[in-house]
């Protein structure tokens, strides 16, 4: 295949899964109802440097790269959380799907909500992290 057919091809399947990968997408509301009910809690996925922009108010912030490697703040908050949906959402999807497959493949619920902007375009609540989750 020539570069540009390769192109064409990869850009293709990341389109398809991405929209594949959305159809069964849990909406915004639901998730704030489960977590409003104690049955979820909320997680930014996002690194800590992304949620100075703003983060789901509800949300914890646990980062990926905490997830895939020491899990110094993972650690405590799924024990905390055992028993519960974790709620995940990042920038675009992409690695809160990649953090729910592998909290899945330890045994927990996880769901990929997608990305932050979903959140905020419901008009759920946002909020700044504070000066102390940005430095996590």
């Amino acid at each position: 295949m020539d570069p540009v057919t390769i192109t064409i091809v990869v850009i293709a399947v990341f389109v398809a899964f991405r929209l594949l990968g959305n159809l069964n997408a849990m909406k915004p509301q639901e998730a704030a109802s489960l977590i409003e009910s104690g049955q979820a809690v909320l997680i930014d996925v996002r690194e800590p440097g992304e949620w100075a922009g703003g983060v789901a108010a509800p949300a914890l912030l646990l980062s990926l790269s905490d997830l895939r490697g020491s899990r110094r703040q993972w650690t405590p908050a799924l024990e905390k959380h055992k028993g519960k949906t974790l709620l995940l959402y990042c920038a675009s999807g992409m690695r809160s799907g990649t953090a729910a497959r592998q909290l899945m493949s330890e045994g927990h619920v996880a769901k990929n909500l997608g990305g932050f902007g979903r959140w905020a375009r419901s008009g759920l609540p946002t909020r700044q992290p504070s000066a102390q989750e940005l430095r996590a």
